[in-house]
């Protein structure tokens, strides 16, 4: 692996920084966000910054009016969007737009990329991704998915209810994960305007970083055109994977960007609070928490680089997003955590933005699959792997 950026990376970064700093920051205490995420005009207000900077979203291809940017690209990116609550939305790089974005360039036909992608590139539009459903449905284990598609004449009739749903208020068009008669699975694609589609509720978070916030939205003899069908029939699960090993990993890149921001300003209070004749910081319990959250921080953009280069090579990069997204969840939420130690009063109340990060990061350990489930997925393949050990299991060695 080169570790070298680039120039013409590097300049984006620093362009990225500066549009966080200067103009996004100062908009954290705008009134118009919600307990369910920022409000939509407060989102064109934030899209239009990044339009301005040429920024808007990076990650989507140059013909689409994207920047066209490699994983790599966007690991560096994203972390300086993720500096800010807000930074995600402003350039249109956050959860669940910037996956859906992904795989609607891989997957989606040119009608449909026209229809609901181009819109959404240009940031006049929001998505949903429809696959978690309350129990017995669908979760970490997406093979108990319940929501079905019947085939009539030149539609499918969609049932079932679905929960978790991000970003669902507000959403232009939604993709949505249901099981056919023959037990595969289809993603559809549809307008959420549509008749048979009923937002029940939007679900109280600790978030409240997702524009549209989370949505329990059910399906009632929902019809769509056999033509907006994502892809093709009876390969949901493959698009599913598609979709989420990049958005793993995307996840952690702005996070990244959060934790930093956690750890910076827990740092410049350590070198300013004084306590017991020194500034804070000089004490070892409060040093080595600021150590500890260094040495995270650098190990999970290890973490995150190593795995952009895999998929920039071209590799599948399954394992080592799952291992990121681990690694990452858990390292950045200390960080965090410490930070807020750090700060101490300061740290569970408002005067920081460090307790809104705090409440926001906590979800990461779950959603785009719990810590538990990667390891299980983990261990599972390296018992396939062979035994290369020189000792024969059951014998002596």
């Amino acid at each position: 692996m080169n570790f070298d950026i680039p120039p013409e990376l590097r300049e984006l970064q620093q362009r990225t920084r500066r549009l966080i700093l200067d103009q996004v920051l100062p908009m954290e205490g705008d009134p118009r966000q919600t307990p369910h995420g920022p409000g939509e005009e407060l989102r064109r207000d934030l899209v239009a910054l990044a339009r301005e900077a040429g920024l808007l979203t990076p990650h989507a291809s140059r013909e689409l009016g994207g920047l066209g940017l490699s994983h790599v690209g966007k690991a560096l990116v994203f972390e300086e969007a993720g500096y800010s609550p807000l930074g995600p939305t402003a350039l249109n790089v956050h959860a669940p737009d910037e996956g859906n974005i992904h795989l609607m360039e891989a997957v989606a036909s040119a009608d449909h990329k026209a229809r609901w992608l181009a819109p959404q590139v240009a940031g006049e539009t929001r998505s949903c991704f429809c696959m978690t459903e309350p129990p017995p449905g669908a979760g970490a284990d997406p093979s108990m998915l319940q929501t079905t598609a019947v085939r009539e004449g030149e539609q499918y009739v969609i049932n079932g209810r679905k929960w978790f749903i991000t970003g669902a208020v507000g959403a232009a068009y939604g993709i949505i994960m249901a099981r056919m008669e023959d037990g595969s699975a289809t993603m559809f694609l549809t307008d959420m305007d549509r008749p048979g589609i009923v937002i029940e509720r939007t679900m109280d978070a600790l978030d409240t970083c997702f524009t549209g916030g989370h949505a329990v939205v059910r399906f009632d003899d929902l019809r769509i055109p056999a033509g907006d069908v994502l892809g093709e029939p009876g390969k949901g699960f493959r698009y599913a994977q598609v979709r989420l090993a990049p958005a793993r990993l995307t996840h952690c890149m702005r996070w990244l960007g959060q934790a930093r921001r956690a750890h910076d300003i827990a740092a410049a209070y350590a070198r300013e609070r004084q306590a017991f004749g020194k500034a804070l910081g000089e004490h070892e319990g409060v040093g080595f928490m600021l150590a500890d959250n260094e040495m995270d921080l650098h190990l999970s953009r290890l973490a995150i680089w190593h795995c952009a280069w895999v998929l920039d090579q071209g590799g599948k990069g399954k394992h080592e997003s799952s291992m990121a997204k681990v690694s990452c969840s858990e390292a950045l939420f200390r960080v965090v955590d410490r930070s807020v130690q750090i700060l101490g009063g300061q740290g569970v109340t408002g005067e920081t933005v460090v307790s809104r990060i705090w409440s926001d990061m906590r979800a990461f350990r779950i959603y785009d699959g719990p810590s538990e489930v990667h390891r299980w997925s983990l261990a599972r393949h390296i018992l396939r792997q062979p035994d290369v050990s020189g000792v024969q299991s059951g014998g002596s060695a």
